[in-house]
């Protein structure tokens, strides 16, 4: 999974306190808790924007925000990812930071249709853990905002792009591939507890045919 290098003139370098969080997102006790317990500090590395690296906006995506996230254990709950996309009105890709390693996880996050002043986000996406001083690669030539967070997300979708395909709908495909591998092995799971030979029949086929069609959703081809 690649992690990319972010110009210096983006840089912006603010730590953030997780009380300007709280004051945004309104977290529950319950999600404070995970902040406390799990995020040793937040920091706003970097602002991609056009007057940063001189690529037009676009409605859906003015900018893009760069957070790192230095934990404390090597784990970090959704819960507290989310809280800061609702408390930040623009895309973020996050790099979270443990042990001499880095990891990138981001969402699709897109305006509410309906509602502007609102946002929509997917389930996140995350790559793997890398040395922090592993090489990065340079940020992808595009015409504006918009195709360069389609790079950059991308970059963690594990499942890879149709020609095409947009953003969105790449985003879609991978949520449909996410829920019928747990039906999958919510199947699987039936089939090694049932006794009746049957219903061991009609199981087996029903993850056959899971299997078919997470293949078929999983290939480059339409």
């Amino acid at each position: 999974m690649t992690l990319f290098a972010y110009p210096q003139k983006a840089a912006y370098g603010r730590i953030v306190p997780k009380t300007k969080i709280y004051e945004r997102a309104a977290p529950s006790a319950a999600q404070k808790k995970l902040f406390v317990d799990q995020v040793e500090q937040i920091i706003w590395s970097h602002k991609l924007a056009p007057e940063t690296i001189n690529i037009k906006a676009t409605k859906a995506v003015p900018e893009i925000q760069v957070f790192t996230i230095a934990l404390k254990t090597g784990t970090l709950k959704e819960d507290v990812l989310r809280c800061i996309d609702k408390a930040i009105p623009f895309p973020i890709l996050f790099e979270l930071a443990y042990d001499g390693k880095v990891k990138a996880t981001a969402c699709y996050k897109r305006p509410n249709e309906a509602d502007n002043a609102k946002w929509v986000v997917s389930p996140y996406f995350e790559g793997k853990w890398q040395p922090a001083d592993a090489s990065r690669q340079t940020l992808p030539i595009t015409l504006d905002m918009g195709a360069l967070y389609a790079e950059l997300l991308g970059a963690i979708i594990p499942y890879p792009s149709r020609q095409g395909e947009t953003l969105q709908e790449r985003v879609a495909r991978a949520e449909t591939i996410r829920i019928r591998e747990d039906e999958r092995d919510k199947a699987q799971a039936r089939l090694e507890k049932e006794k009746q030979f049957n219903r061991k029949v009609e199981i087996n086929a029903k993850i056959r045919t899971l299997d078919t069609e997470i293949e078929g959703l999983k290939s480059c081809k339409n």
